[in-house]
């Protein structure tokens, strides 16, 4: 006979659950519309690029990879013409990595299965329940995310 606690899962685990369900759909819809040559670490590390580009450092940091792992991640995505690297304007020796004319076409497909995700999440929780769960991941953010 099980205790219970033994059997349930902790917080970490049932937030990827649902992480690696939308990862899986957002990856499926990009491979749909064409853009099949991204992979799940490429679009974690794409994931983590500011609106007006990021520097390789910053992304490394963010990512929670090497600095050698997040450029060979970059260096295939500016390959395949998701991202591009150009002059930081606040400092002339360093670069940042930007998205490219793909890259915002692939962000925009990603960006709207987020959205339908959650509405399909909305409409099996209900309203009062999601804006719950927001609410406290949110919160819960503020001492687990240094990049917030």
């Amino acid at each position: 006979m099980s205790d219970g606690a033994a059997d349930r899962q902790n917080l970490g685990v049932l937030c990827f659950y649902p992480h690696r369900a939308m990862e899986a759909r957002i990856l499926a819809a990009l491979a749909a519309a064409g853009f099949d040559d991204i992979t799940a670490a490429q679009g974690r590390i794409a994931a983590r690029i500011g609106r007006d580009g990021t520097r390789l450092t910053d992304l490394a940091e963010r990512a929670l990879v090497t600095k050698q792992t997040a450029g060979h991640l970059v260096d295939q995505l500016e390959r395949s013409g998701y991202v591009e690297r150009v002059p930081d304007p606040t400092d002339a020796r360093a670069r940042l990595v930007r998205m490219a004319r793909r890259g915002q076409a692939a962000v925009a497909v990603a960006r709207r299965v987020e959205a339908e995700v959650e509405a399909e999440w909305t409409a099996y929780l209900g309203e009062e329940v999601t804006a719950g769960l927001r609410a406290a991941l949110e919160r819960l953010r503020e001492i687990t995310d240094p990049f917030r």
